[in-house]
């Protein structure tokens, strides 16, 4: 219980675990980077999240679902339900989500500067 009471503090101290906590997950900064263009329904985040992964497990829809809904209860994006048979809801970034976009962005900048491409072998022993 203490570590638990200890973990939770921490996390509400340190703005760098409290962020890590936020976007913690394989897919969560993906949506985010996919959302800056607009709202998507469900099937369009997941064919999304498809595009570009060689390789990788598609991810299936409880995955996707908890995925959606964390990123909803932390503030970056809002679920719209249109209350309509079959259902429609459509997923968009929150003002929160809007101004993480240009964090995302470094994110993606820095990992093609610097993961694009594998090292020379001289820099790889380092």
């Amino acid at each position: 219980m203490a570590k638990e009471r200890a973990k939770a503090t921490a996390a509400r101290t340190c703005p760098v675990a409290a962020f890590q906590k936020m976007i913690s997950g394989k897919y969560k900064l993906r949506i985010v980077w996919d959302l800056k263009d607009g709202p998507r329904r469900y099937g369009e985040i997941r064919s999304g999240l498809l595009r570009g992964t060689e390789g990788s497990a598609e991810i299936t829809p409880r995955v996707l679902s908890r995925e959606l809904k964390a990123l909803t209860q932390s503030g970056l994006i809002d679920r719209k339900d249109f209350g309509e048979v079959p259902p429609k809801v459509e997923y968009r970034l929150t003002r929160k989500g809007k101004s993480f976009v240009p964090v995302v962005a470094a994110i993606r900048e820095w990992g093609d500067r610097h993961l694009g491409e594998a090292p020379p072998l001289a820099d790889a022993a380092e």
